[in-house]
């Protein structure tokens, strides 16, 4: 047996014939743990010293390291330049470019995406001019998707905070929907994770599908005729992957859509036990530099009724439309609106989606936060100093990596270090990309990097 694995989920894979259980033991029992990251396309930086190794053959933007790396501790990570993902995870990107959905603006939603590893994915994969509905269910992890996405820097995406039935009240809305639906965990047993391991039995399985098919069943309305479903866990059991799979196909006209794969990627395709579908395991054993993973692709065969949005009406927003150009380049393809006393951008094409989605979601944030007008000036966001949408012109500070590590921990920056001899708001700046805002004063510095998230072990 195992010295990591349940006793029961070893057994379980032994009774798999075809399956290398010896093999599966043996590299959870290892050190070893995936390393890879994926960059973001919008923001190109130096991350040569990420010690990149070689690309991740199913997505372009994802790449091995040669090194260890945390996170946390590089300033770079902290500017949106790129994600730490794992490889099997990136799968997505593929998917989308093998079926085509990178070719033209869709709307798609990620039911289940906290802390927004898959949602960066989807932002970056998808044409950049879809929409991304992000959704999590609970709060505390919707505060991580927001500030993950807010580092990608796009407009196009909208955050929520939403059972997952509300979006039953979208019929027919989305051209996609990811589903990375809550597990029973044995896919992450090799990250050294003792809560799984212990919550982890044959009980916690069957409790898990039970709750994979009432989130399904609850929004899968909200997907249109021909949409396609990106269903995936991080399990190792048939109960929470291909007999769903085989449930989707029952109960709601849902069709199995086969993938080209190159066999030299080691991924095994399997098929559901009732419909023979399609479906896709990742496991650390048998594939470089990635964890157990199931993937699977279904689209909508059945007719479903389409959301009206005719009958939305648009909002007018008392914002003061000649602060914007200051701000934001491209300002005459977004829309200008308030949210929550702030000011934000949204692309022109989403207006009425926005409407309609404030009418039947609570959103967390929605676009891109251009900042507080006070009457006199705008206190511009942190989500403004990390967008793609921000304006060239704006005065900018370079500063060294001390520096830079003292800005992330929210320290109080000598006035001394403002060599532009301008007063106001700053950006600033490590290796050419922005960390945030500062405020230069005749006597002081304020630094305005946000208190939520300051580094405290930098």
């Amino acid at each position: 047996m195992s010295n990591k694995l349940p006793n029961d989920l070893v057994r379980r894979l032994r009774a798999d014939k075809g399956f290398d259980t010896e093999a599966f033991v043996a590299i959870h029992d290892t050190a070893k743990k995936s390393n890879t990251i994926r960059v973001n396309p919008a923001k190109p930086a130096d991350l040569t010293h990420l010690k990149l190794d070689k690309q991740v053959p199913w997505c372009k933007e994802g790449y091995y390291l040669s090194e260890q790396l945390i996170s946390n501790l590089d300033l770079l990570f902290h500017a949106g330049c790129f994600d730490v993902q794992e490889a099997s995870s990136m799968f997505l990107s593929y998917a989308i470019r093998q079926l085509g959905l990178d070719q033209s603006a869709i709307r798609a939603l990620d039911l289940c995406a906290a802390p927004g590893g898959k949602s960066t994915l989807l932002n970056a994969s998808l044409h950049p001019d879809s929409l991304l509905v992000a959704n999590d269910i609970v709060k505390a992890r919707v505060i991580l998707l927001a500030d993950n996405l807010m580092k990608w820097g796009n407009p196009n995406v909208v955050i929520s905070n939403n059972d997952p039935s509300a979006f039953n009240r979208l019929p027919g809305y989305f051209d996609l929907m990811v589903v990375d639906a809550p597990c029973s965990g044995s896919g992450v047993l090799r990250k050294d994770d003792s809560t799984a391991i212990d919550e982890w039995s044959e009980a916690n399985v069957a409790l898990c599908s039970e709750r994979q098919r009432r989130i399904l069943t609850t929004s899968i309305a909200s997907l249109k005729t021909n949409g396609y479903l990106f269903y995936s866990t991080c399990s190792d059991s048939m109960e929470e992957n291909e007999e769903i799979v085989d449930w989707l196909i029952e109960t709601f006209d849902m069709v199995s859509v086969p993938l080209n794969l190159n066999t030299d990627w080691q991924i095994e395709e399997t098929t559901s036990p009732k419909y023979k579908a399609s479906a896709f395991r990742f496991y650390p054993h048998k594939m470089e530099g990635g964890e157990c993973f199931s993937f699977a692709v279904l689209q909508r065969s059945g007719i479903q009724d389409s959301f009206a949005m005719k009958r939305i009406k648009p909002e007018k927003y008392d914002v003061p439309l000649d602060i914007i150009p200051k701000w934001v380049h491209n300002d005459d393809k977004v829309f200008v609106f308030s949210h929550q006393d702030n000011i934000h951008i949204i692309p022109s094409q989403y207006e009425l989606d926005l409407k309609a989605l404030q009418n039947v979601l609570y959103l967390r944030n929605a676009g891109t936060q251009i900042g507080k007008f006070t009457g006199k000036e705008l206190i511009p966001s942190h989500d403004l100093a990390l967008s793609n949408y921000i304006q060239s012109n704006i005065p900018f500070l370079s500063l060294d990596l001390e520096n830079a590590l003292s800005f992330l921990r929210k320290e109080v920056l000598p006035v001394e270090l403002n060599t532009t001899g301008k007063l106001g708001w700053i950006l600033i700046r490590y290796k050419g990309m922005n960390l945030g805002w500062m405020k230069a004063m005749p006597n002081r510095i304020n630094n305005y990097y946000p208190k939520r998230i300051r580094i405290a072990n930098l």
